[in-house]
């Protein structure tokens, strides 16, 4: 019998939605997607230097759980950079203490522990949260 699957726990949004070879009209690329979850799995383990039974406590999953996120994440980037693909950084399974937001006019990143409507750097009202797919802690408590 399968364990029940968890919900990965995502600490920050990233500061952009992805990333595409340069010189390249986006329209003639292919993409691959790396998950939230899987981004945040780099960012534990490359950028913040953490071993993988640091990150995985972070993230609320099993150590073997969290190696197969990053080898995957690792795999997706290595495959865009190979094959000049355009990396998407959207969806997964994960949870989140707070809300995300992008700023459509300035480009901030807002993260905030309610739901906001004006951006905190502009004053703008036309900002989207990052990503529809999002489960924060107080949306899973009120779905599930």
């Amino acid at each position: 019998m399968q364990n029940r699957r968890r919900f990965r726990r995502v600490k920050m949004p990233p500061s952009m939605k992805g990333y595409k070879p340069f010189g390249i009209p986006m329209r003639e690329l292919e993409s691959v997607n790396l998950l939230f979850e899987e981004y945040e799995a780099l960012r534990l383990a490359d950028y913040e230097n953490l071993n993988h039974e640091e990150a995985a406590r972070k993230m609320n999953i099993s150590r073997p759980t969290f190696t197969r996120l990053y080898d995957k994440a690792r795999k997706s980037i290595a495959k865009a950079f190979v094959e000049g693909k355009a990396i998407f950084i959207q969806g997964g399974t994960f949870i989140t203490d707070d809300y995300w937001y992008k700023c459509e006019e300035c480009h901030e990143t807002m993260i905030s522990e309610e739901p906001v409507s004006n951006c905190s750097n502009c004053d703008s009202g036309n900002i989207i949260r990052f990503d529809d797919k999002v489960h924060t802690k107080n949306q899973k408590n009120k779905d599930h």
